[in-house]
Order: structure tokens, then C-alpha cells, then sequence
């Protein structure tokens, strides 16, 4: 029982619980004791001194039966133990019982011990000095007594029926005892009372600390224990429900997300496993799917030159020459890709490989009921590129579209036109070293689909990683914890700890701190480095001015894609299509696009469509960027 977290917290909190209140408690009944003993001795000093100015006149006439008739009159007030005035020899000469008057007192006893302490009467006693509590009997209850000494004052030296020698100071004492049995009991209702509400608040706390502890941390800890189990034993898809936005929270959420990493990337090996099969299958089967392909071309082409007079039939036998011949690049093309080879390029028209791309999927834009509306740019220029490999894009791409829009009919738009844009926003940051050339860059973290730029962070007392946007301009950066903004960050390489902060130079929006990462053979990239604004700069990229581009959009009116998945459907054998998809199409569409030094972006909202931008550059680039 005592392994679980949560009976330990409550036994924890429970015992500090206890060891609080049961000090308060105590100390609330004693300063609550000292509170009504304080008082009755304050009204007992109101008292005395209300007896003593009450006899004073009686006294100074020698009035003794008034004297002792005011003593017996106070002395029947059943809060009263005892009022008796003695002389300065201790002798009782008033008191309510008679049987006391002219008894000595033992100077030792307990009204007399405060004065008589230094074997001679005090002529000054301080109030506090002139009380004290006793018991009679040790089972008795307890008894306040004070005293109050009655001085020699002029009126008594002077008076003509009993005077005092004038150096007499002290002439005797009043004393009055009160029992505090009633005090006692009202102290023992304090205690009582003071008891009941430390049981019931250590029990109420103890309840609530237990369901609350049972609610935020046992139940979620059962959880996670119980998540821990199935995914140790192969279960990857168990998902831990909902546990709050606390840490324990959190930590269910990254671990949902690290077992969807862990199935993905399951699967992901699985994939790659019969892909490389399938690879060594193609691979062996080459010769003999290109010999029928070779009679198929023969045959077809042979017909053609046959179907002059058919112009019908010619168009149709015309696709499938042209068709055959790409069928026979493909095999050899996918084993280019997967071994990053380069591009066959030449000048090619874009608006004609589009139609080839289209005539291909014609069929299946009108079984689906698709309305195509094309948007070209009838001046645009020819790029160098490979025409099978764009195809190959485009087809990739409105076989997608047309699995998005299904059977219920849609629109796909292609548009082309000619752009001049900055390198700033467009260039991609493939190599990255910090001063002793460790690389920066992160596989495993991306952005946009590309691998993005690790750096180790510390902000204030907190200490991570950030991850900055590998696209030159852009700054769609995150962080492993929340950054401030508004304090200044040490930023270091994640290798050796080496500072990536240039000291000698200031950000120009915020005047804030700057990094700086190296980039080889093309200078620096600074940027920033509190994250308050989006500046950066990189002066090797910025001094090659613009560039003319060919952008293509190919805009569907289709399912969309989920905003979490939209920068994932460029990576290796991700799909959305469940079993129909090998989650390769995408991937071959990056690396062509990559390859020709181009760009493609996605804009996607579930629901309402998806837009493609692809962007190639008019010229060819020799920048290894």
C-alpha cells in the first residue's frame, strides 16, 4: 500500500497537517487561558480597588462595624473565595468570618510570601508582584489571590482618633482571593471545543487532500502506468484520455504524441521494409517488364504511322506511345530518386507538360466529374528542367487532388505565370555550423517539411532548445518551453556549448542582443536572438537580388488537409489515404521540385480545399543553398 504516490502524498500532507493545527491548537488555548486569567485579574484589581476606596473614609473615622460591614457585604458575593485586611504584623483585623479576626499570618503563606520575601515588607509591590495562584488542596481548583497594601498617608498620621507615626509607610494589607473554578470550566469547554475542531479539520483536510490527490495525481498516474503497460506490450495506438492541463497533462500529451511517433515510425520501417522488397523486386524484374513494354511501344507506334487517315484514333495511339515510353522511365526514374540522382534536364515549355499531365488523368477528371479551368500564362518562358520528373510532379499531384474530391464532383484549378521574387522567404537553409563547425541542423524537428536549425537556449532559469525556421526570412520558430521575450537569452551551439551571440553588433529593430550561424562558402545568418520581431539577415543571399520564376498553383476544392498533418505529407511513406496510399508520392514530389532548385508550399483548410505553389527557378542555379 505505502509503494503508491498517492498514499504517500496524503499520509504526508495528513502528518503536517496535524503537526500545524495541533500547534496552533495548543497555542490558541494557552494564549486563550492567559487571555481569561488576565481578565478576572484585571476585574480583581477593579475590585480591591473599589474595597479599598469604598473603606477609606470608614478607616480614617475608626468605623470599625462600617469597616466590617462593607468587608461581610463584599464578602457574600459567591465569586469572592475571601476578602480580608490584615495589619502590618499580619494580624486579620476584618474579614466576613468572624472566627479569623486577630489570627497571625505565617509571613511564608501565600499572601504575605511577596512581601515579606527579603525578610522585611516591601513599601512598593508592583501590580503583577501583588497576584498569585495557588490550590488549597492539590485536587482543589485554583485560586487567584491579590493583594493591595494600604500606605500611611497623611490623613492617617494626622487624624486624632487612632494616629500613625509619620515614618510608618505600609499600615497593613487588603487581600482578596477568588476562585477560578468557573474559569477552569470555561477553559475546559476551550480545550474541548479547541480538540473537536482539530479532529474534524484534520479529517476534512484529510478527505479533501485525499479525493483531490486521487483526482490530479493517482488517477492520471494510473494512467500512465496502465499506458506504459500496453505500449511495452506492442499496443501502440492506446491513447491516455484526457488528464488535464497540469504537468501530468502534458506529460499524457507527449506521450499520445511520442507513441504516434513511435507507430509511425513502425510503420514507417514497415513501409521502408517492402519498399525495399519492392525495390529488389524491380530491381530483378526490370528486363522483363521492359521487353513487353518494348513490344507495346513497338506495336503502338507501329499502328500509328498506320493511322494517319484517323486523326481519333491517331490522338489516342499517340498517348499511348507517349505513355509507354514514361511508363518505362518511371521504374529506372524511382531508382534514380532513391539514389538522389541528377535530373536529365533541357529546355522545357510548362504549360505543355501540364497538358501531358492532364490528357493522362482526362478520363478520370469526367468519370469523377471534375470541371478543370486552366489559367496559363501563354508567354511564359521555358526553364531547364526534367520534363518526365515535372510530369511526374504534376500527375502526383492531380491524382491527388482527385482522390481529395472523390465521386460528388468539384473543381481543380491550374494556374501559371511568371514571378520576380527576393531570395528573403523562399531560400532554404541547408547547412548550418556553429564556430567549431558542429552541424546545426535537425532531421528529427521539422518545419514545413524541411529540417530546421537546432540551438540550445537558457532564458532566465529556464534552459532548452529552439528551433529556428529553415527557410531564410521566415520565422516560424518554436521552443522547447515558453521563451520571454522580454529578457535576454544566452544562445549556444547544442554540440559544445559555444556561444552563438555576436557581441559586436545590435539587432536594428529592438536593439536587442543577435545571433550568428555560419553558413559555409556563403557567409552568416543573423537574426534576432531575443525573438521579439522577425528580423534576420543574410548578406551572401540578399546580394544576389531577385530572381524570375515559373509558379505554378494547382487549387482543389477537395476534402483539405488537417492543419496538424500539413507539414508532415512531404516526409517518406506518410499518408493520409490509409491502405491506398504508400506515403511516397509526395516525398518523390519534394525531392524532383528540391532537385530542380525550386520551391513547394501548401495551403490547406479541412473542408474547403487545398492549393499547391510550386516555384522553379527560369535559370539554372549553381548555388548549393
Amino acid at each position: 500500500m505505502l509503494r503508491k504516490i498517492g498514499l504517500k502524498l496524503i499520509l504526508a500532507v495528513s502528518i503536517t497537517a496535524i503537526l500545524i493545527i495541533g500547534v496552533y491548537s495548543y497555542f490558541n488555548i494557552k494564549s486563550q487561558s492567559e487571555v481569561l486569567l488576565a481578565e478576572v485579574e484585571r476585574h480583581a484589581n477593579q475590585l480591591i480597588e473599589t474595597v479599598k476606596n469604598s473603606t477609606r473614609y470608614a478607616m480614617l473615622l475608626n468605623q470599625r462595624e462600617h469597616t466590617l460591614e462593607i468587608i461581610n457585604t463584599i464578602g457574600k458575593d459567591p465569586a469572592i473565595k475571601d476578602i480580608r485586611i490584615l495589619n502590618k504584623e499580619g494580624e486579620i483585623i476584618y474579614s466576613p468570618r468572624k472566627e479569623d479576626i486577630g489570627k497571625m499570618l505565617d509571613i511564608q503563606a501565600q499572601s504575605c510570601y511577596a512581601c515579606h520575601a527579603e525578610n522585611k515588607p516591601l513599601e512598593k509591590l508592583a501590580i503583577k508582584e501583588r497576584t498569585r495562584i495557588f490550590r488549597e488542596h492539590p485536587d482543589s481548583s485554583r485560586i487567584l489571590g491579590i493583594v493591595n497594601p494600604i500606605y500611611n498617608e497623611q490623613s492617617c498620621y494626622e487624624a486624632d482618633c487612632h494616629a500613625h507615626p509619620k515614618n510608618v509607610k505600609v499600615l497593613g494589607v487588603l487581600d482578596v482571593t477568588i476562585s477560578l473554578k468557573e474559569v477552569e470550566k470555561q477553559i475546559y469547554k476551550n480545550e474541548i471545543r479547541e480538540a473537536v475542531f482539530t479532529i474534524i479539520a484534520i479529517t476534512s483536510i484529510g478527505f479533501i487532500i485525499g479525493f483531490f490527490v486521487k483526482r490530479w495525481v493517482d488517477r492520471p498516474v494510473k494512467e500512465l502506468v496502465k499506458a506504459t503497460e500496453q505500449v511495452a506490450s506492442g499496443n501502440l495506438n492506446f491513447k491516455i484520455s484526457e488528464l488535464g492541463n497540469d504537468e501530468l497533462g502534458s506529460l499524457a500529451k507527449s506521450f499520445n504524441n511520442m507513441t504516434k511517433k513511435l507507430d509511425e515510425t513502425s510503420q514507417q520501417l514497415y513501409q521502408s521494409t517492402k519498399m525495399a522488397s519492392l525495390g529488389q523486386l524491380a530491381a530483378g524484374v526490370a528486363h522483363e517488364i521492359n521487353n513487353p513494354l518494348t513490344g507495346v511501344l513497338t506495336y503502338s507506334s507501329f499502328l500509328l504511322k498506320r493511322a494517319k487517315d484517323n486523326p481519333q484514333l491517331q490522338e489516342d495511339l499517340s498517348v499511348i506511345v507517349r505513355e509507354t515510353i514514361r511508363s518505362r522511365e518511371i521504374v529506372k526514374g524511382l531508382l534514380d530518386f532513391a539514389r538522389q540522382s541528377t535530373p536529365k534536364k533541357s529546355l522545357i515549355d510548362i504549360n505543355e507538360i501540364i497538358n501531358r499531365a492532364i490528357a493522362v488523368v482526362n478520363n478520370q477528371l469526367k468519370i469523377n466529374r471534375i470541371s478543370l479551368q486552366k489559367n496559363f500564362d501563354l508567354e511564359l518562358p521555358k526553364i531547364t528542367a526534367d520534363a518526365n520528373q515535372i510530369q511526374q510532379v504534376f500527375l502526383n499531384l492531380f491524382m491527388n487532388s482527385i482522390d481529395a474530391i472523390g465521386f460528388n464532383g468539384g473543381t481543380l484549378k491550374v494556374k501559371t505565370a511568371q514571378i520576380d521574387l527576393s531570395p528573403k522567404g523562399i531560400t532554404q537553409i541547408k547547412n548550418a555550423l556553429c564556430p567549431k563547425t558542429h552541424n546545426l541542423i535537425d532531421q528529427e524537428n521539422k518545419i514545413g517539411g524541411m529540417p530546421s536549425i537546432r540551438l540550445k537556449i537558457k532564458s532566465n532559469c529556464n534552459e532548452g532548445f529552439v528551433y529556428l525556421d529553415p527557410v531564410y526570412g521566415k520565422s516560424r520558430h518554436f521552443g522547447g518551453f515558453s521563451i520571454d521575450r522580454n529578457t535576454a537569452h544566452n544562445i549556444s551551439c547544442p554540440t559544445c556549448n559555444v556561444s552563438l551571440i555576436d557581441k559586436n553588433e545590435k539587432c536594428p529593430k529592438c536593439g536587442g542582443a543577435i545571433y550568428k550561424i555560419q553558413v559555409p562558402e556563403q557567409g552568416f545568418i543573423e537574426g534576432c536572438a531575443s525573438f521579439k520581431d522577425d528580423w534576420q539577415r543574410w548578406k551572401f543571399i540578399d546580394s544576389l537580388g531577385e530572381k524570375k520564376f515559373v509558379e505554378i498553383e494547382i487549387s482543389d476544392s477537395g476534402c483539405g488537409i488537417p492543419q496538424e498533418n500539413i507539414y508532415k505529407i512531404f516526409e517518406p511513406f506518410f499518408s493520409t489515404k490509409g491502405q491506398r496510399g504508400t506515403g511516397l508520392g509526395l516525398s518523390i514530389v519534394w525531392g524532383i521540385i528540391d532537385n530542380h532548385k525550386g520551391t513547394i508550399s501548401v495551403e490547406s483548410e479541412v473542408g474547403k480545399g487545398t492549393t499547391f505553389t510550386i516555384r522553379l527557378p527560369q535559370e539554372e542555379s549553381t548555388d548549393n543553398i
